[in-house]
């Protein structure tokens, strides 16, 4: 059972039958974590990094921005029977697509706030695939774990 995680949205599950998926992660991150043991998966779909860009925003849709929706991530799997030392983390996304001059910069922003965030809890990614001016979509399989990525115009691949 596909389970879509739309823009600003997060879905976790340790159902063996569930398979989360993002849409369209183009200045977006996709945040997948998995835990093999406890078989608990989340996937996170955020698309601005601070919270602190609209307060009133973020206190509505947590998942909205990068440092209110990526603790939350972990803490559900956790809630879940997931551990932070077992936890296979996968990122994708962080595209510039509506602003090919890099204006903006959202898609880079996104990641650098992923990768502060990160590196102040010490977790570690596994796979990251970020940048570019492409769309990805990435599914999670809580029964086997297998992450799949898919970019436009090309096959969809294992990670």
């Amino acid at each position: 059972m596909n389970i879509i995680v739309g823009v600003s949205d997060m879905k976790a599950s340790k159902d063996p039958d569930a398979v989360l998926v993002t849409y369209s992660l183009g200045s977006c991150i996709g945040v997948a974590v998995y835990d093999p043991v406890a078989k608990v998966g989340g996937l996170l779909h955020y698309m601005l990094p601070e919270a602190s860009l609209d307060e009133e925003k973020a206190r509505n849709n947590p998942f909205m921005f990068a440092d209110s929706g990526i603790p939350l991530l972990f803490k559900t799997t956790y809630q879940l029977g997931a551990a932070k030392q077992r936890l296979r983390v996968v990122v994708v996304g962080g595209a510039q697509i509506l602003d090919q001059k890099g204006f903006f910069n959202i898609g880079k922003r996104n990641h650098m706030a992923l990768r502060k965030l990160f590196w102040k809890n010490k977790v570690m990614t596994d796979y990251e695939e970020v940048g570019g001016n492409v769309n990805r979509t990435i599914r999670l399989n809580i029964g086997t774990g297998d992450m799949l990525l898919k970019v436009s115009g090309q096959e969809e691949k294992k990670i």
